[in-house]
């Protein structure tokens, strides 16, 4: 089973060609994404300094190809500064962002993408072995051109894709079963350590670095039913995964850089149906922030923070038939009465990955509409009688 989590909340699906054990959901499948809505955009727009992007080259599109025409996203121009408009401005001109969990264009780790380099990030993602000749093939044929289209009009480009699976660290731990399985055939050097290497190999270094991944084999499984592999499954994909994608970018990562991760509410609290040890490969992931924010901080100056994401829509997330409950109880109940979308969450990190949060590190960020606030459900019945304002727009 490979999961599908809704913005934090993975939730698994069968694949019949990888045994279960073995697989990683990318965060696009994986986070439930939606769209980014056209005001998220809007207020990137607004608080970036936004130019002219040199549109995608279908046909000079490469993907794990060494050869690969290395073009930057160009979301910021010189000129831009003089039309700027007053104020502080997310400006992430000259940095470099390897997202790891991308095969699609509605998931978390695209709506980062898209607000990175909206900042003037260049983008380069890793895509689960599995998902890799679909997503580049849409990304060839257009399929995604309506998805990339950044605050300007011009389209975001990705300007390399790694094949990667975060559940190995090295080849050496490949199983025979999954290096014989005709869905990674035609792919190499797809272990966390081997795209470490090829991404130093083929731009030196990175200043941002995104875990987008998740999987929870038995994430439908109350944890009382929750078998040992199962549980320790969804720890190595889930959060150990964070720990080894670090270790192995760490050295080239340029000092001063940050590190973002995603993680969900379900660490601290009970939501019942969130199983299979999901919850506490979340809160895992948490206490590995705050440790990983010392460590990397002060080794290399490197910033580590996790966002906590609200309920989010998704084409995995409806097949599933749980988002829109999550998405009407967090209408009914958060502060902010209002769908979340996955661009806020990408607006988000690029604040984190920007100068503008230099002295943040170590930290979770909500981004759920206040949902984490709350301490009571306010639809419940037992609230009848009490005068509880309503957003009336």
């Amino acid at each position: 089973m490979a999961t599908t989590s809704f913005s934090g909340l993975q939730f698994a699906v069968s694949r019949s060609c990888v045994p279960s054990s073995q697989k990683i959901a990318d965060a696009s499948a994986a986070v439930l994404g939606g769209k980014s809505m056209i005001g998220s955009w809007n207020k990137l727009a607004s608080a970036c300094n936004v130019a002219s992007v040199q549109p995608f080259q279908r046909r000079g599109f490469t993907s794990s190809s060494i050869k690969s025409v290395k073009s930057v996203t160009k979301a910021t121009s010189e000129s831009s500064a003089e039309s700027a408009a007053s104020g502080l401005q997310i400006n992430l001109k000259g940095k470099r962002a390897f997202i790891a969990g991308v095969a699609d264009d509605n998931g978390y780790g695209w709506a980062i993408a898209k607000s990175l380099a909206a900042a003037g990030a260049e983008i380069l993602v890793g895509t689960w072995v599995p998902a890799l000749n679909i997503f580049e093939s849409s990304l060839r044929r257009g399929k995604f051109d309506g998805s990339r289209i950044l605050p300007d009009g011009s389209l975001m480009d990705i300007t390399k894709v790694y094949p990667l699976d975060a559940v190995f660290d090295n080849l050496d731990e490949v199983p025979e079963d999954i290096k014989t399985n005709k869905r990674y055939a035609g792919s190499t050097k797809w272990t966390v350590q081997e795209v470490a290497e090829s991404v130093k190999e083929d731009f030196g270094s990175i200043d941002i670095l995104v875990h987008s991944l998740a999987n929870g084999p038995e994430v439908t499984k109350p944890l009382l039913e929750t078998s040992r592999n199962g549980y320790l499954a969804a720890i190595s994909a889930s959060s150990y995964s964070y720990v080894s994608l670090l270790k192995h970018f760490l050295p080239i990562l340029n000092p001063g850089g940050s590190s973002i991760s995603l993680t969900y509410i379900a660490s601290e609290r009970i939501i019942p149906g969130y199983g299979g040890g999901m919850s506490s490969a979340k809160a895992a992931l948490e206490s590995d922030t705050r440790v990983l924010a010392f460590e990397a901080g002060r080794k290399r100056k490197i910033r580590v923070n996790t966002i906590s994401a609200g309920p989010l829509r998704s084409r995995a997330a409806k097949a599933i038939g749980f988002i829109d409950m999550m998405i009407d109880y967090s209408s009914a109940n958060a502060p902010l009465q209002k769908e979340l979308s996955a661009g806020e969450v990408g607006n988000a990190a690029a604040f984190l990955a920007s100068p503008l949060a230099s002295a943040i590190t170590g930290t979770v960020l909500y981004v759920d509409n206040g949902l984490n606030a709350m301490g009571v459900g306010v639809d419940s019945p037992i609230f009848k009688d009490l005068d509880i304002p309503t957003d009336q727009h």
